[in-house]
């Protein structure tokens, strides 16, 4: 469906034009409606299918037409996330919806000075994105009022379970003495998400599910190829070199092993970036930043990445390390292949690691691909990472590499 059938303000319809959106993605056609109209939503859709802007979309409408009409004051709508990144980004959406019209939206995390943030709240916003900590942290000293709330949303809620913001998001309903709209949204659900999000919204709510049964998009192609974990740089180095142009996540375990892989590449002149928990909050947004713009294009990630970070245009995930999480897989993979587009996720697979793999192949009930290796393909990816070539499209330049190690054998024999 065509967003121009839902009447909105011609600034928005403007803004959505230039932004490319075209048509709706399932979850914003069945949000949408219900949302304009003032009403609790359970929303249940995977990562990558338009969620924020099935929310955002219609709030920006409903605020701007009531600040059309009369005067109002004080923050309109307040969003929780789990993640600095989530708040950042889904402020950024806001805005960009919200231009040239009367809605102000703006984000408050912890890691960095409080003193900015304040300024933005004191000139007055409408929207304020929040993480829970440093949203408690400006209640308590008087800075945020929710006395004018009228929608509550709660996005990746199933994260902020997981992160123990459960008390936080209790606090926040207890809070809001007026009545309000509450929207959750989620991309897994499960029995401790079902009582949550009960807990939350109205029983009139509506509630949206959007292909329970396909975890991942369907934009989405996987690939497995086991590797042994000592080689894997050697598989990466290669892959990268292969899609020079391509905007490319790497996806690692551990914050150490971030580190190690980019000085892996960086001793074979392969530039990267790299993100995870130990970067201070204004080091990550700029490597986001960088990474948005192309002046890298291969980001180093942990799993605090995964969740709902829009990037446009990764072309590839690769799954250095395959999640400990079957379930984090879903969230890694679901950084390609968002809207209408389409994406590839390759995994690499050591010996160890293959229990990991099953778990991920039950909890997709599919199988993935397996990209064959023979040994001598093997082989020569170690000694040869960096030729520009694809792993299937390498037969001629091995035969060439053997016939060159016997001619080297028979002269030594000289």
């Amino acid at each position: 469906m065509k967003f121009e059938k839902y009447h909105l303000d011609q600034a928005i319809t403007h803004n959505l034009e230039h932004l490319g959106f075209k048509r709706t993605t399932d979850i914003q056609f069945k949000a949408i409606p219900s949302i304009l109209k003032g009403e609790d939503v359970l929303a249940i859709a995977q990562t990558g299918s338009g969620k924020t802007a099935a929310f955002a979309i219609p709030i920006v409408q409903n605020i701007h037409i009531k600040k059309s009409s009369k005067r109002v004051s004080g923050i309109q709508c307040i969003v929780l996330v789990p993640t600095h990144e989530l708040a950042l980004q889904i402020c950024e959406v806001f805005n960009a919806l919200a231009k040239k019209t009367k809605v102000k939206a703006t984000a408050i995390y912890g890691g960095v000075d409080q003193d900015p943030q304040i300024q933005k709240l004191l000139h007055g916003i409408d929207v304020l994105v929040a993480t829970p900590g440093r949203m408690f942290d400006f209640i308590h000293q008087g800075v945020i009022h929710l006395n004018a709330i009228q929608t509550l949303v709660l996005d990746e809620a199933d994260l902020m379970l997981d992160m123990g913001f459960i008390a936080d998001i209790q606090s926040i309903k207890q809070k809001l003495t007026r009545k309000h709209q509450t929207l959750f949204f989620s991309a897994t659900i499960n029995k401790e998400i079902k009582n949550l999000a009960y807990s939350q919204v109205q029983h009139s709510a509506i509630r949206i599910q959007i292909s329970p049964e396909n975890l991942v998009s369907k934009n989405v192609t996987h690939f497995v190829m086991f590797v042994e974990m000592d080689d894997k740089r050697f598989f990466l180095e290669r892959f990268i070199s292969d899609h020079p142009e391509s905007k490319i996540i790497v996806f690692v375990r551990t914050r150490v092993r971030a580190e190690r892989v980019a000085k892996a590449m960086a001793r074979v002149e392969i530039e990267t970036l790299t993100i995870h928990g130990d970067k201070e909050q204004a080091t990550r947004s700029e490597v986001m930043a960088q990474f948005k713009m192309g002046t890298c294009n291969i980001l180093i990630a942990t799993d605090i990445t995964a969740r709902g970070i829009d990037i446009p245009d990764v072309h590839y995930v690769v799954n250095y390390d395959l999640p400990e999480q079957a379930e984090n897989y879903v969230h890694r993979v679901g950084r390609t292949g968002r809207g209408f587009k389409k994406g590839q996720a390759l995994s690499f697979c050591s010996r160890e690691e293959k229990p990991r793999l099953e778990e991920i192949q039950q909890f997709l009930d599919k199988e993935i691909e397996v990209i064959p290796v023979s040994k001598r393909e093997y082989r020569f990816t170690l000694e040869h990472p960096k030729k520009e070539s694809t792993i299937k499209g390498i037969r001629e330049e091995m035969d060439d590499w053997e016939k060159g190690k016997k001619k080297k054998k028979r002269k030594s024999k000289k």
